[in-house]
């Protein structure tokens, strides 16, 4: 294997081997991430991963996989894949208008296999345990990682363990880990507090801890940066914006970009923002702060209907800080209402999210109106999750029954109309088709 791992404390700096079951730092207790170089001379890898495109072969039919020169495996791994990746980058012009922008563009990771980004990294975290001889496979989650892992781990033919806060996922998330096969454990509490179980279970040597404080689920996420410059023609966005929940995603995105940085396939970095819920936005608080304090304070009681973000103690804070830091990029929170009527707002694209990755849209709406971001941009939004991941929020914020007083400016309610042609076409021609 290429590379290895090191911890991300700069007064350590440890260093370790890839073999090395690690989840954090055995002498500080910091993140880890992993350094790799790639195997051949980069001046062809953009061709070489292009070339990918036209492939039957199963490696090269992943998007994550297609990039495996950036990837902490030998040739000849085995790799743990459901075709994940290659999500469409999608002209958005309703959106766009919304937030104030010439043009905005949306990279949809919810068109992955599971509907979630969290299959990109899970790919290759899976992989691992397989390549570690692992025997079951663990998560905590507020929905998607435990759809992904299960899936992945029923590909892998691992036992599968998951920790949920009981009563706040959506039940479209749950049912996938149960269809999948995986144990799924209701714990009372929130996400922090089965995240803190996870650090428990993660010592027993024969289970292998697959949140995003594995550095390699990071490593999976990190190709979306690739995929999306390689959408973009290799031209770098000005501004990508993502949810912020536990913040694996950011750091992952950034690292990406940063190693085609190192790499010299891009000459600049885009500016890479984070949205997080006003009820759930310990990194805006931390970000904010003046003087900024030495460590990130956690939420004890994270409040958004968002559930995919509603997390208050983030383990990959330190990391995305410094992408959000490095680029010079922001962090952002907006209001529940905010979140509703971007997420309304992309469904008028025939796009759809799940309400986290509307998180993403309102948060631009909020960073032009700052004037932060300037109209004229090129802007791209991560979307997250799939439509369908939490359709019960879309029906409940149509029908007015989102909020206690609801007053969605793009409530769009099924109407009961009496059984007449004449009756509905009058209907239609009284329509007010406008969005705005």
């Amino acid at each position: 294997m290429r590379g290895e791992q090191r911890c991300v404390e700069p007064h350590c700096a440890a260093r370790y081997g890839l073999d090395e079951p690690l989840l954090v730092c055995s002498r500080c207790g910091g993140l880890l991430e992993i350094k790799t170089q790639p195997a051949r001379d980069s001046s062809d890898l953009r061709a070489l991963w292009q070339r990918r495109r036209a492939s039957s072969q199963a490696r090269d039919r992943s998007g994550v996989w297609r990039f495996r020169e950036l990837l902490p495996f030998d040739e000849g791994v085995f790799a743990v894949t459901l075709f994940e990746g290659n999500t469409p980058l999608y002209e958005a012009p309703r959106s766009a208008s919304y937030c104030g922008l010439d043009r905005l563009l949306l990279k949809h990771q919810g068109c992955n296999p599971t509907g979630s980004f969290k299959d990109t990294g899970m790919t290759v975290a899976v992989t691992q345990a397989v390549r570690l001889g692992a025997q079951t496979v663990v998560c905590a989650s507020t929905g998607n990682t435990a759809a992904s892992l299960a899936a992945y781990a029923a590909r892998a033919d691992l036992r599968c363990a998951i920790l949920v806060p009981r009563g706040q996922i959506s039940h479209a998330k749950l049912v996938q880990s149960l269809d999948y096969g995986a144990t799924v454990l209701e714990i009372e509490g929130d996400f922090d507090r089965c995240m803190s179980l996870i650090r428990e279970l993660s010592e027993e040597p024969s289970i292998y801890v697959v949140n995003s404080i594995n550095p390699f689920r990071l490593e999976g996420q990190k190709t979306t940066a690739f995929e999306l410059l390689e959408q973009l023609a290799w031209e770098v966005p000005d501004h990508v914006i993502v949810p912020g929940g536990n913040l694996g995603n950011v750091s992952a995105l950034g690292k990406g970009f940063l190693e085609m940085l190192e790499l010299g396939l891009i000459e600049r970095l885009p500016r890479v923002s984070v949205a997080q819920a006003e009820g759930a936005a310990p990194l805006v608080r931390f970000l904010s702060a003046s003087p900024q304090p030495s460590s990130l304070a956690p939420i004890s009681h994270p409040a958004t209907l968002a559930t995919a973000i509603k997390i208050g103690a983030p383990v990959s804070w330190k990391k995305a800080a410094r992408v959000v830091q490095r680029t010079g990029g922001r962090a952002v929170a907006v209001s529940e209402l905010e979140i509703a009527e971007a997420k309304a707002v992309v469904g008028r694209d025939g796009i759809g999210c799940e309400p986290a990755s509307a998180a993403a849209v309102a948060g631009i709406k909020k960073l032009v109106a700052q004037g932060l971001v300037s109209p004229d941009e090129r802007v791209v939004a991560v979307l997250t999750g799939h439509v369908l991941k939490d359709a019960d929020y879309a029906m409940r914020y149509h029908t007015g029954r989102l909020f206690e007083a609801s007053s969605g400016r793009y409530r769009n309610a099924p109407q009961r109309v009496e059984a007449r042609a004449e009756t509905i076409l009058t209907l239609l021609s009284n329509r007010n088709r406008s969005w705005t």
